[in-house]
Protein backbone atom coordinates (compact mmCIF):
# COMPACT_ATOMS: atom_id res chain seq x y z
CA UNK A 1 0.00 0.00 0.00
CA UNK A 2 2.76 2.40 0.98
CA UNK A 3 4.76 1.62 -2.16
CA UNK A 4 1.66 2.14 -4.30
CA UNK A 5 1.13 5.59 -2.79
CA UNK A 6 4.80 6.39 -3.23
CA UNK A 7 4.85 5.40 -6.89
CA UNK A 8 1.56 7.15 -7.46
CA UNK A 9 2.92 10.34 -5.90
CA UNK A 10 6.09 10.15 -7.96
CA UNK A 11 4.05 9.57 -11.09
CA UNK A 12 1.87 12.59 -10.33
CA UNK A 13 4.93 14.72 -9.64
CA UNK A 14 6.55 13.63 -12.90
CA UNK A 15 3.35 14.37 -14.82
CA UNK A 16 3.07 17.79 -13.19
CA UNK A 17 6.68 18.70 -13.96
CA UNK A 18 6.31 17.40 -17.51
CA UNK A 19 3.17 19.46 -18.03
CA UNK A 20 4.85 22.57 -16.58
CA UNK A 21 7.87 22.11 -18.86
CA UNK A 22 5.64 21.60 -21.88
CA UNK A 23 3.72 24.78 -21.08
CA UNK A 24 7.02 26.64 -20.66
CA UNK A 25 8.16 25.53 -24.11
CA UNK A 26 4.79 26.41 -25.68
CA UNK A 27 4.54 29.81 -23.99
CA UNK A 28 8.15 30.85 -24.58
CA UNK A 29 8.43 33.26 -27.52
CA UNK A 30 9.94 32.03 -30.75
CA UNK A 31 13.34 33.26 -31.82
CA UNK A 32 12.88 36.53 -33.70
CA UNK A 33 14.11 36.13 -37.27
CA UNK A 34 14.00 39.38 -39.28
CA UNK A 35 12.46 39.42 -42.73
CA UNK A 36 14.64 40.61 -45.64
CA UNK A 37 12.73 43.92 -45.85
CA UNK A 38 13.37 44.53 -42.13
CA UNK A 39 17.11 44.60 -42.76
CA UNK A 40 16.66 47.80 -44.75
CA UNK A 41 15.70 51.38 -43.94
CA UNK A 42 14.34 54.45 -45.67
CA UNK A 43 15.73 57.92 -45.28
CA UNK A 44 14.08 61.34 -45.76
CA UNK A 45 16.86 62.03 -48.24
CA UNK A 46 15.84 59.01 -50.36
CA UNK A 47 12.35 58.05 -49.17
CA UNK A 48 11.72 55.57 -51.97
CA UNK A 49 15.05 53.76 -51.68
CA UNK A 50 15.55 50.80 -49.34
CA UNK A 51 19.09 50.90 -48.02
CA UNK A 52 20.89 48.16 -46.04
CA UNK A 53 21.09 48.56 -42.28
CA UNK A 54 24.36 48.35 -40.38
CA UNK A 55 25.06 45.77 -37.68
CA UNK A 56 25.80 46.16 -33.98
CA UNK A 57 28.85 43.97 -34.66
CA UNK A 58 30.37 46.68 -36.88
CA UNK A 59 32.61 49.41 -35.54
CA UNK A 60 30.71 52.55 -34.44
CA UNK A 61 30.43 55.35 -36.97
CA UNK A 62 28.49 57.94 -34.93
CA UNK A 63 28.61 58.93 -31.27
CA UNK A 64 24.96 58.20 -30.49
CA UNK A 65 22.15 56.06 -31.86
CA UNK A 66 18.66 57.00 -30.69
CA UNK A 67 16.27 54.05 -31.05
CA UNK A 68 12.56 54.95 -31.00
CA UNK A 69 10.04 52.08 -31.10
CA UNK A 70 6.79 53.30 -32.61
CA UNK A 71 3.42 51.62 -32.99
CA UNK A 72 0.57 53.76 -34.35
CA UNK A 73 2.24 56.94 -33.09
CA UNK A 74 1.06 59.60 -35.57
CA UNK A 75 -0.55 61.57 -32.73
CA UNK A 76 2.35 61.59 -30.28
CA UNK A 77 5.45 61.35 -32.45
CA UNK A 78 5.57 64.94 -33.83
CA UNK A 79 6.06 66.68 -30.46
CA UNK A 80 8.52 64.06 -29.23
CA UNK A 81 10.46 64.20 -32.49
CA UNK A 82 10.83 67.99 -32.50
CA UNK A 83 12.06 67.99 -28.88
CA UNK A 84 14.48 65.16 -29.59
CA UNK A 85 15.95 66.66 -32.74
CA UNK A 86 16.27 70.09 -31.15
CA UNK A 87 18.45 68.68 -28.40
CA UNK A 88 20.46 66.43 -30.69
CA UNK A 89 21.18 69.33 -32.99
CA UNK A 90 22.15 71.49 -30.03
CA UNK A 91 24.72 68.97 -28.79
CA UNK A 92 25.96 68.36 -32.33
CA UNK A 93 26.65 72.07 -32.71
CA UNK A 94 28.03 72.73 -29.23
CA UNK A 95 29.87 69.46 -28.54
CA UNK A 96 30.39 67.94 -31.98
CA UNK A 97 28.38 64.86 -30.97
CA UNK A 98 27.29 63.00 -34.10
CA UNK A 99 24.08 61.00 -34.03
CA UNK A 100 21.51 58.96 -35.88
CA UNK A 101 17.83 58.46 -35.14
CA UNK A 102 16.41 54.99 -35.80
CA UNK A 103 12.62 54.93 -35.78
CA UNK A 104 11.39 51.34 -35.75
CA UNK A 105 7.80 51.17 -36.96
CA UNK A 106 6.43 48.10 -35.20
CA UNK A 107 3.83 47.12 -37.81
CA UNK A 108 1.79 50.33 -37.52
CA UNK A 109 -1.44 50.79 -39.46
CA UNK A 110 -1.76 54.57 -39.21
CA UNK A 111 1.08 55.77 -41.44
CA UNK A 112 3.65 56.19 -38.68
CA UNK A 113 6.58 55.39 -41.00
CA UNK A 114 5.54 57.92 -43.65
CA UNK A 115 5.02 60.57 -40.98
CA UNK A 116 8.48 59.85 -39.56
CA UNK A 117 10.00 60.41 -42.99
CA UNK A 118 8.17 63.74 -43.31
CA UNK A 119 9.31 64.82 -39.87
CA UNK A 120 12.88 63.84 -40.66
CA UNK A 121 12.81 65.89 -43.86
CA UNK A 122 12.44 69.01 -41.69
CA UNK A 123 15.97 68.37 -40.42
CA UNK A 124 18.03 67.86 -43.59
CA UNK A 125 21.30 67.91 -41.63
CA UNK A 126 20.21 64.98 -39.46
CA UNK A 127 20.53 61.26 -40.10
CA UNK A 128 17.03 59.82 -39.64
CA UNK A 129 16.43 56.19 -40.57
CA UNK A 130 13.01 54.57 -40.65
CA UNK A 131 12.69 50.79 -40.37
CA UNK A 132 9.35 49.05 -40.87
CA UNK A 133 8.63 45.67 -39.28
CA UNK A 134 6.21 43.59 -41.31
CA UNK A 135 4.12 42.64 -38.29
CA UNK A 136 3.73 43.92 -34.76
CA UNK A 137 6.31 42.29 -32.47
CA UNK A 138 5.85 44.38 -29.34
CA UNK A 139 7.91 47.18 -27.89
CA UNK A 140 10.72 44.86 -26.85
CA UNK A 141 11.01 43.38 -30.31
CA UNK A 142 11.14 46.83 -31.92
CA UNK A 143 13.81 48.08 -29.50
CA UNK A 144 15.88 44.94 -30.03
CA UNK A 145 15.71 45.35 -33.80
CA UNK A 146 16.86 48.96 -33.62
CA UNK A 147 19.69 48.19 -31.21
CA UNK A 148 20.98 45.34 -33.36
CA UNK A 149 21.35 47.78 -36.25
CA UNK A 150 22.56 50.91 -34.44
CA UNK A 151 25.84 52.55 -35.44
CA UNK A 152 26.43 54.52 -32.25
CA UNK A 153 29.28 54.40 -29.78
CA UNK A 154 26.42 54.68 -27.30
CA UNK A 155 22.81 53.70 -27.91
CA UNK A 156 19.74 55.22 -26.31
CA UNK A 157 16.27 53.67 -26.26
CA UNK A 158 13.49 56.21 -25.77
CA UNK A 159 9.71 55.97 -25.97
CA UNK A 160 7.83 57.73 -28.77
CA UNK A 161 5.39 59.42 -26.37
CA UNK A 162 7.88 62.02 -25.14
CA UNK A 163 7.09 61.29 -21.48
CA UNK A 164 10.78 61.39 -20.51
CA UNK A 165 12.47 64.77 -20.78
CA UNK A 166 14.94 64.22 -23.60
CA UNK A 167 17.37 66.84 -22.32
CA UNK A 168 18.03 64.48 -19.39
CA UNK A 169 20.08 62.43 -21.83
CA UNK A 170 22.97 64.55 -20.57
CA UNK A 171 22.51 63.15 -17.05
CA UNK A 172 22.73 59.61 -18.42
CA UNK A 173 25.66 60.57 -20.65
CA UNK A 174 27.67 62.00 -17.76
CA UNK A 175 27.01 58.91 -15.66
CA UNK A 176 28.14 56.70 -18.53
CA UNK A 177 31.37 58.71 -18.66
CA UNK A 178 31.91 57.71 -15.03
CA UNK A 179 31.19 53.98 -15.25
CA UNK A 180 32.39 53.36 -18.82
CA UNK A 181 35.24 55.81 -19.52
CA UNK A 182 36.83 53.53 -22.12
CA UNK A 183 33.65 52.16 -23.66
CA UNK A 184 33.38 49.20 -21.30
CA UNK A 185 30.09 47.29 -21.21
CA UNK A 186 27.73 49.36 -19.04
CA UNK A 187 24.11 50.51 -18.80
CA UNK A 188 22.58 53.70 -17.42
CA UNK A 189 18.83 53.73 -16.82
CA UNK A 190 16.60 56.73 -16.37
CA UNK A 191 14.53 56.47 -13.21
CA UNK A 192 11.18 57.83 -12.07
CA UNK A 193 11.50 56.33 -8.60
CA UNK A 194 11.97 59.78 -7.05
CA UNK A 195 8.56 60.80 -8.41
CA UNK A 196 6.58 58.19 -6.45
CA UNK A 197 5.20 60.75 -3.99
CA UNK A 198 4.68 63.49 -6.56
CA UNK A 199 1.59 64.40 -8.60
CA UNK A 200 3.04 62.66 -11.66
CA UNK A 201 2.39 59.31 -9.97
CA UNK A 202 -0.21 60.13 -7.34
CA UNK A 203 -2.67 61.24 -10.03
CA UNK A 204 -2.45 57.90 -11.81
CA UNK A 205 -5.35 55.52 -11.27
CA UNK A 206 -5.55 53.47 -8.09
CA UNK A 207 -5.34 50.24 -10.11
CA UNK A 208 -2.18 51.36 -11.92
CA UNK A 209 -0.46 52.27 -8.65
CA UNK A 210 -1.46 48.98 -7.00
CA UNK A 211 -0.12 47.05 -9.99
CA UNK A 212 3.06 49.15 -9.94
CA UNK A 213 3.80 48.21 -6.32
CA UNK A 214 2.91 44.58 -7.03
CA UNK A 215 5.32 44.54 -9.97
CA UNK A 216 8.12 45.91 -7.80
CA UNK A 217 7.58 43.10 -5.31
CA UNK A 218 7.75 40.47 -8.04
CA UNK A 219 10.88 42.07 -9.52
CA UNK A 220 12.66 41.70 -6.20
CA UNK A 221 11.83 38.00 -6.31
CA UNK A 222 12.94 37.69 -9.95
CA UNK A 223 16.32 39.25 -9.19
CA UNK A 224 16.31 42.90 -10.27
CA UNK A 225 15.15 44.46 -7.04
CA UNK A 226 18.36 46.50 -6.96
CA UNK A 227 16.89 48.68 -9.74
CA UNK A 228 14.11 50.89 -8.40
CA UNK A 229 12.58 51.63 -11.82
CA UNK A 230 13.04 48.89 -14.40
CA UNK A 231 10.31 50.06 -16.76
CA UNK A 232 11.31 53.62 -17.62
CA UNK A 233 11.71 53.78 -21.40
CA UNK A 234 14.90 55.85 -21.27
CA UNK A 235 18.04 53.72 -21.15
CA UNK A 236 21.57 54.26 -22.42
CA UNK A 237 23.91 51.42 -23.41
CA UNK A 238 27.55 51.44 -24.30
CA UNK A 239 28.14 49.72 -27.62
CA UNK A 240 29.90 46.84 -25.94
CA UNK A 241 26.90 46.33 -23.64
CA UNK A 242 24.51 46.36 -26.60
CA UNK A 243 26.68 43.77 -28.39
CA UNK A 244 26.52 41.46 -25.38
CA UNK A 245 22.87 41.93 -24.40
CA UNK A 246 20.54 42.39 -27.36
CA UNK A 247 21.48 39.33 -29.44
CA UNK A 248 20.35 37.24 -26.45
CA UNK A 249 17.10 39.07 -25.67
CA UNK A 250 14.04 36.85 -26.12
CA UNK A 251 11.03 38.78 -24.80
CA UNK A 252 9.38 41.13 -27.33
CA UNK A 253 6.71 42.36 -24.90
CA UNK A 254 6.45 45.21 -22.38
CA UNK A 255 8.49 43.45 -19.70
CA UNK A 256 11.58 43.10 -21.91
CA UNK A 257 13.38 45.76 -19.81
CA UNK A 258 13.64 43.24 -16.98
CA UNK A 259 15.31 40.72 -19.25
CA UNK A 260 17.85 43.34 -20.37
CA UNK A 261 18.72 44.15 -16.75
CA UNK A 262 18.91 40.48 -15.80
CA UNK A 263 21.30 39.85 -18.70
CA UNK A 264 23.44 42.80 -17.60
CA UNK A 265 23.47 41.35 -14.07
CA UNK A 266 24.43 37.90 -15.37
CA UNK A 267 27.33 39.50 -17.27
CA UNK A 268 28.40 41.54 -14.22
CA UNK A 269 27.96 44.82 -16.05
CA UNK A 270 27.72 48.01 -14.02
CA UNK A 271 24.20 49.44 -14.14
CA UNK A 272 23.61 52.97 -12.87
CA UNK A 273 20.22 54.52 -12.15
CA UNK A 274 19.77 58.26 -12.71
CA UNK A 275 16.68 60.31 -11.76
CA UNK A 276 15.02 62.03 -14.72
CA UNK A 277 11.99 64.22 -15.26
CA UNK A 278 8.91 62.42 -16.53
CA UNK A 279 5.24 63.21 -17.06
CA UNK A 280 2.18 61.19 -18.00
CA UNK A 281 1.22 61.36 -21.68
CA UNK A 282 -2.17 60.25 -22.98
CA UNK A 283 -2.64 57.63 -25.66
CA UNK A 284 -0.80 54.77 -23.97
CA UNK A 285 -1.11 51.37 -25.69
CA UNK A 286 -0.84 49.65 -22.31
CA UNK A 287 -4.04 47.89 -21.18
CA UNK A 288 -3.38 47.90 -17.47
CA UNK A 289 -5.06 44.71 -16.26
CA UNK A 290 -4.57 42.46 -19.30
CA UNK A 291 -0.98 43.56 -19.89
CA UNK A 292 -0.16 43.17 -16.19
CA UNK A 293 -1.23 39.53 -16.38
CA UNK A 294 0.91 39.10 -19.48
CA UNK A 295 3.85 40.74 -17.68
CA UNK A 296 3.48 38.30 -14.80
CA UNK A 297 3.38 35.34 -17.17
CA UNK A 298 6.40 36.63 -19.10
CA UNK A 299 8.37 37.19 -15.90
CA UNK A 300 7.74 33.58 -14.88
CA UNK A 301 8.72 32.39 -18.36
CA UNK A 302 11.88 34.49 -18.24
CA UNK A 303 12.98 33.26 -14.83
CA UNK A 304 12.16 29.63 -15.59
CA UNK A 305 14.07 29.63 -18.87
CA UNK A 306 17.13 31.18 -17.22
CA UNK A 307 17.04 28.79 -14.26
CA UNK A 308 16.65 25.73 -16.50
CA UNK A 309 19.37 26.93 -18.88
CA UNK A 310 17.09 27.06 -21.92
CA UNK A 311 18.06 30.71 -22.38
CA UNK A 312 21.75 31.40 -21.98
CA UNK A 313 24.08 34.29 -22.56
CA UNK A 314 27.82 33.79 -23.10
CA UNK A 315 29.84 35.21 -20.23
CA UNK A 316 31.88 37.15 -22.77
CA UNK A 317 30.48 38.04 -26.18
CA UNK A 318 32.82 38.68 -29.12
CA UNK A 319 34.18 42.19 -29.08
CA UNK A 320 34.46 44.26 -32.22
CA UNK A 321 37.30 46.50 -33.18
CA UNK A 322 37.82 48.03 -36.62
CA UNK A 323 34.94 45.99 -37.97
CA UNK A 324 36.47 42.65 -36.95
CA UNK A 325 35.63 40.30 -34.12
CA UNK A 326 38.43 39.49 -31.69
Amino acid sequence: MDSTLLYGGLGLLAATLGTAYTLLVLWSPDTIVPKPSEKTYRSPRKPSAKLPLSSIRDSPSVDLSVVIPAYNETARLPDMFSTTLAHLESTRTSQGRSYEVLIVDDGSRDGTADLALKLGAQYPQSDVRVVVLEKNLGKGGAVRHGMLHGRGRRLLMVDADGASRFEDLELLWNEMDEISPQGEAAVVVGSRAHLVKTEAVVKRSFLRNVLMYGLHTILRIVGVGHIRDTQCGFKLFSRRAAQQIFPYQHLPTWIFDVELLLLAKELHMPVAEVPIEWHEVGGSKLHVFADSLQMLRDLLILRANLLLGRWKVPRTAPLVENGKSK
